[in-house]
């Protein structure tokens, strides 16, 4: 995999304030890097430093093989950048504006009509293309920052809560074209919607206090969440008590926790023993007890979970 983005023991401060505190990551071509983290864990500088927005306190940003700070325009010209609360210029339509960024990026005549054209498509922005944009709604508004970020084709994408304002339907869309441009690009996204890492991210990575503090597939973060592995299992013609009960005799059960009735209706949270798979056991278990099955699945784990855990510092993972 072709590395396109180059990060090493990046820091900046304001002041006596430590924004982003020796971050170091890769981003490879093809990848989709969700950024995670709670309001003020140090995305936005992070972003805003990768983009070039943002002069590191020390540390190196390398796109495509070039520091951000020493070979500005050749690293800017490979960069697609959505940033917060996507700014544009209030007076103009989506077209003008959109005409005037790809000029900006170099872009003339046909081809820029062309580019443009594309572009608009791809955003979905037909609808309001002639339509100040002081006049639009969030979630529209939100789209022309996205084709701004996209119009010339760039081999790496910074975007800031790029579904941020938009309705349901249009998020399934603009992730529909994440996943499209995925595979020739290097995307880093923030998000504060984890359904969104499911989505479109290969790999996620979550920010606490300035500090990396996870870094993985969706499903490694996953695996570290307190319920990873666990059996959920909700059961009648049981008491509560008895069914805990007979449940720990299972072999490889190591914990039983009641989760609530609700009628003739039980449900119970099994924790196996470390390395053991008991999801088979137990739902063969019930069944010879003649107790009725009504739910038998094997949990695992929620990212909610892991990023709670992990930016919450009265809490560890146990």
């Amino acid at each position: 995999m072709t590395t396109m983005v180059e990060i090493n023991n990046l820091r900046k401060t304001f002041g006596s304030i430590v924004a982003v505190d020796g971050v170091s990551f890769t981003v490879g071509k093809g990848e989709v890097l969700g950024f995670l983290g709670p309001n003020g864990a140090g995305k936005s500088t992070t972003m805003k430093m990768i983009t070039g927005f943002l002069t590191p306190t020390s540390g190196t940003v390398r796109v495509c093989g070039h520091d951000v700070q020493e070979e500005a325009l050749a690293a800017k010209t490979r960069i697609g950048y959505l940033p917060e609360g996507a700014p544009a210029y209030q007076d103009m339509t989506p077209a003008s504006f959109l005409s005037f960024i790809g000029q900006m990026r170099g872009l003339r005549g046909d081809s820029l009509k062309r580019t443009v054209s594309e572009t608009v498509e791809k955003v979905n922005l037909q609808s309001v293309i002639d339509q100040p944009i002081e006049t639009l709604s969030k979630g529209f508004k939100r789209r022309v920052g996205l084709a701004q970020a996209i119009l010339h084709d760039p081999e790496v994408l910074v975007l800031d809560e790029p579904t941020d304002g938009l309705d349901p339907n249009q998020k399934y869309e603009v992730r529909t074209l994440i996943r499209a441009m995925a595979q020739e690009k290097a995307i880093i996204l923030s998000t504060h919607i984890l359904e969104e890492v499911h989505a479109v991210c290969s790999r996620a990575m979550i920010i606490s206090k300035g500090k990396v503090v996870s870094d993985g597939t969706p499903s490694e973060l996953e695996g570290q969440a307190p319920t990873h592995n666990t059996v959920v299992v909700t059961v009648s013609g049981v008491e509560p008590g008895i069914a805990l009960e007979r449940f720990m005799t299972v072999k490889g059960v190591k914990k039983v926790e009641d989760r609530g009735k609700d009628g003739d209706l039980i449900r119970l949270r099994i924790y196996p023993d470390e390395g053991q798979r008991i999801l088979p056991d137990i739902g063969q278990y019930a069944r010879e007890q003649n107790w009725e099955v009504q739910e038998l699945y094997q949990d695992r784990g929620q990212l909610d979970d892991v990023f709670r855990l992990l930016t919450t510092p009265q809490q560890t993972l146990s």
